[in-house]
């Protein structure tokens, strides 16, 4: 076989150059700009979905894990009726629990417990035992075949069966030992029940190895003893244990508890939890509760009575609302962000088809055909977009590691589609038949998107934004719907706005505005301006503004919720039948930021009798009727006039605000008041909704005026009680407390702050992802607006450059030309600010009214965003402010050169 011979340096000379490397070649700052472009969008694309997914998992664990162990553990209970069952069956029944296990969900490392308790605990009637108001203290016992493991032995052995018909063998914890005065060797002897006199021995001490450790958690008092109250009218406190029972003594505890129970709880380990698998696994353990898993598990352990419960389906259910709530919320900046990329890489795609229009139509008149050069043009754009969007993709899923890539790889490929289409798109576009502009097909295409908007606007209003089937794409693009019906309606009025600027500038002397409006009017002579730049500013200042509005709700929201819970922005309350000293009260009010005091006397014990309801019991609170008036204002709860609660002459009914679940309504009629066995004649000045003093609702209260008629008991002249409103300092506030109040008695004192309720509230992962994610929303979007606006101003620089070469010519001073340009660019800028702003403040008024920011806050509220003009003005003015200096930059820095380089190449237009 013939080799064929080598090319020859002269032949490879003559043959032509590859298309693709030499386009790439030609201009090399065009093709990094493109792929930097390309990276950053793609790494934003791929990077958001990751940050929700992470977010979303790290809110779902830390609402589970705030829950504590024993809600969100699976306990399975079986009673003694079903037969009696060894150790090795308690063992047996654990395992067969645990290997049903590890499909959807698994079982925690730690805190697994298993074993029997009694039913009842028994008062015990040894005399020398501790009992601080004369009430025998109650033992109950307990078996737990894995507390050696948990516990350290200080005293004595670990229990066994002991003698047959002796003394059960115990173990008590050491702090109960000493709390009972029950030491090593006591024998315990029970109160006569159902099977008699019972008898315990301590036989050994212990103490917990990690009394916080999750396995002691819901075993009733087995590290301490507990102090409890009796359920009688006048509570009497008595003390509560438990002890250990050996296994060769559990047939003994169901004598000693009047039956007995065994227990297994297994803890979920929440830690490893997905939101995107939550409803998978709320199946798994609803059929563990009482589905078909829970009637297998009780045929293979043979115990009929085998019940398993959780309120893990409830705490699902939970969390799937709460983070329902917070998607369409959070998704809206995302939204935003996308949006005004879509316009830039339009922008970018219509800059480089003006730059190379020439170009592509010189090859189409030499017989190239338009799917010729589509396909040499998507050569191009694959050896500049597809690297950098594989990078872009790449470090995405390193720094925001996920277990779900799904969603990101979706996004980063829409992107990187995008990026790679726009400008073949657009020379295909080009090197087609020109066609005569249609106003009609535009105005066509204004009314179907303002249709959709309606459409939109409606949903939202009629629905809400969180809907049970999840994200509806339609509810979360109503506020960009509104941002570009806006950008269309401003496409129209721009010309007529800024050419009637120009007029008013042509009637001043000097040219220079007036020809750079009259630019501006008409597009740069382009024909008419274009609205994609107008889009992209629109989008990110709603986007900005109506996220800003709905964080600045919460807020507000937030701190609401936080005063009605605290009684303003701050309350001291004394322990119960104690009051406050003067002493105290004049020191908390004079500490700085103090703005409103209200010194209260609140009792609960009283009574309020001839009303349409009955005598129903009620909450009476004796205050200043200005201080509180004011108080009530700044909360929120129980406004009221303070002339209202003026007294009336001597023998007259003492004025009143009564709570509407009281009386309906107010009038002259009398009610007789009785608290603490004292009577006083009332009636309703007014009906409110509720009172500041009491947290919540559903309570009857009266609200009196601290007024000498009101001689109810001679503690009115010494409150309980003291609100506060104002930029409050918590630390200073607990010093004045430990300073004006006994050292025994201090530690009893309440002391709440408002600041520290907000940041309970603001303390969820879900509310401070969100937060995170429109931020940087924010910024994304402000970014790719700038490079919008850039773009534009790029777009625009051939034709300005001659133009500013000619007035140079004829006189120009170079100030003068950078004046030229801003006046050209600047409007749409201005416009754009203002058109923005108006378009947030309507989509607040519009869809504001539908928006729940009850996950958001952390609490019920009422659904409705309040409008404020500071967020959404700074997000207009902001990004107007770095478009204009961005516009200043470009003319500062671009303008003389373009105007030296026409000068020295000539006008060639």
């Amino acid at each position: 076989m013939t080799r064929p011979a080598p090319i020859t340096a002269e032949e490879r000379a003559l043959r032509p150059a590859p298309w693709v490397r030499t386009r790439l070649r030609a201009a090399p700052l065009t093709v990094l700009l493109g792929a930097a472009l390309a990276f950053v969008a793609v790494l934003l694309a791929a990077a958001l979905p990751r940050a929700v997914d992470r977010g979303a998992d790290q809110a779902l664990r830390s609402f589970l894990h705030d829950q504590g162990p024993g809600p969100t553990s699976l306990f399975a209970s079986a009673t003694g009726r079903g037969g009696p069952m060894t150790p090795q069956d308690l063992d047996s029944v654990r395992a067969a629990l645990a290997a049903r296990t590890g499909g959807a969900f698994r079982i925690a490392p730690s805190g697994s417990v298993h074993g029997a308790v009694g039913v009842k605990p028994r008062a015990l009637a040894n005399p020398g035992l501790a009992r601080p108001e004369g009430i025998d203290p109650q033992l109950s016992l307990t078996h737990l075949p894995e507390a050696a493991a948990h516990t350290t032995l200080v005293a004595g052995r670990w229990p066994d069966g002991g003698e047959p018909g002796g003394p059960l063998p115990v173990a008590l914890s050491r702090s109960a030992s000493e709390t009972l005065r029950a030491p090593l060797g006591t024998v315990l002897e029970s109160a006569p029940g159902i099977s008699g006199a019972q008898r315990a021995e301590v036989v050994g001490l212990y103490d917990a190895a990690d009394p916080e450790d999750v396995y002691w958690t819901d075993l009733p008092c087995l590290t301490k003893a507990c102090e409890t109250r009796t359920r009688d009218t006048l509570p009497k406190v008595f003390w509560q244990t438990s002890a250990v029972v050996g296994a060769d003594g559990l047939d003994r505890i169901a004598p000693w508890g009047e039956g007995i129970e065994y227990f297994w709880r297994l803890p979920v380990d929440t830690g490893v939890l997905r939101a995107d698998l939550l409803p998978g696994v709320s199946r798994e353990i609803a059929a563990f509760v009482t589905g078909r898993t829970a009637s297998e598990l009780s045929l293979a352990v043979e115990r009929p009575d085998l019940r398993i419960r959780s309120r893990l389906p409830e705490l699902f259910a939970q969390a799937e609302a709460r983070q329902q709530g917070v998607a369409p919320l959070a998704a809206i900046g995302p939204a935003g962000v996308a949006g005004v990329a879509a316009v830039v890489f339009c922008l970018a795609a219509a800059l480089t088809g003006d730059r190379r229009e020439a170009e592509l139509r010189l090859l189409s008149a030499r017989g190239g055909s338009r799917r010729s050069l589509v396909r040499r043009l998507l050569a191009e754009g694959a050896l500049t977009v597809l690297p950098a969007a594989a990078l872009a993709t790449w470090l995405a899923l390193r720094l925001l590691p996920a277990p779900r890539p799904a969603a990101s790889l979706t996004a980063a490929a829409a992107v990187t589609l995008l990026a790679l289409l726009a400008f073949p798109v657009r020379a295909f576009v080009l090197l087609s038949a020109p066609r005569p502009p249609s106003p009609r097909r535009r105005l066509i295409g204004e009314l179907l998107v303002l249709a959709a908007t309606a459409a939109a606007v409606v949903e939202v209003r009629r629905r809400g934004v969180v809907t049970s089937a999840g994200l509806d794409p339609l509810l979360v693009a109503a506020p960009l719907l509104l941002a570009l019906s806006g950008a269309l309606l401003l496409a129209r009025l721009q010309p007529a706005l800024v050419g009637a600027l120009a007029g008013a500038a042509g009637r001043r002397p000097g040219l220079v505005g007036f020809l750079g409006l009259a630019r501006a009017a008409r597009g740069s002579g382009r024909g008419r301006p274009s609205v994609l730049p107008l889009i992209a500013l629109l989008l990110a200042v709603t986007t900005g503004g109506f996220g800003a509005t709905v964080l600045g709700s919460v807020d507000a929201a937030r701190l609401q919720v936080a005063r009605q819970a605290v009684g303003g922005d701050a309350q001291i309350a004394a322990p119960l039948g104690d009051v406050l000293t003067p002493e105290l009260i004049r020191a908390a009010s004079e500490l700085p930021g103090v703005g409103t005091s209200v010194a209260a006397w609140v009792e609960e014990d009283a009574f309020v009798f001839g009303t349409d309801r009955g005598s129903p019991q009620v909450t009476v609170v004796v205050v200043d009727p200005v201080a509180y008036a004011a108080l009530a204002r700044t909360v929120g709860r129980g406004g009221f006039d303070p002339a209202l609660l003026a007294a009336g002459g001597p023998g007259e009914p003492v004025p009143a605000l009564f709570s509407s679940d009281v009386v309906s309504q107010a009038g002259d009629r009398a009610y007789r008041l009785r608290v603490r066995g004292e009577e006083l004649q009332v009636r309703a000045a007014a009906v409110v909704d509720g009172t500041p003093a009491l947290s919540g609702g559903g309570a009857g209260t009266l609200v009196l005026p601290a007024d000498p008629t009101v001689a109810l008991t001679p503690r009115v002249s010494s409150p309980n009680r003291w609100f506060g409103t104002g930029a409050l300092d918590a630390d200073r506030l607990r010093q004045v407390v430990r300073a004006g109040t006994p050292a025994a008695a201090a530690e009893h004192v309440l002391v709440r702050t408002s600041a520290d309720a907000v940041a309970k509230l603001g303390a969820d992962p879900l509310q401070h992802s969100a937060g995170r994610l429109f931020w940087a929303a924010v910024a994304g979007a402000a970014g790719f607006a700038l490079l919008a606006v850039l773009l534009t101003l790029m777009r625009a620089a051939p034709d300005r450059a001659a133009l500013l070469a000619r007035l140079r010519t004829m006189g120009l001073r170079p100030r003068q030309g950078v004046a030229l340009i801003l006046a050209e660019s600047l409007p749409q800028a201005l416009v754009a600010a203002v058109g923005g702003g108006l378009v947030a403040a309507a989509a607040v008024a519009l869809l504001g009214p539908a928006v729940d920011l009850s996950a958001l806050v952390g609490a019920q509220v009422p659904a409705g965003l309040r409008f404020t003009a500071r967020p959404v003005l700074t997000q207009a003015l902001g990004l107007a402010a770095l478009v204009a200096a961005a516009v200043l930059a470009e003319a500062a820095i671009s303008g003389r050169r373009q105007i030296s380089t026409e000068l020295r190449a000539g006008d060639q237009r």
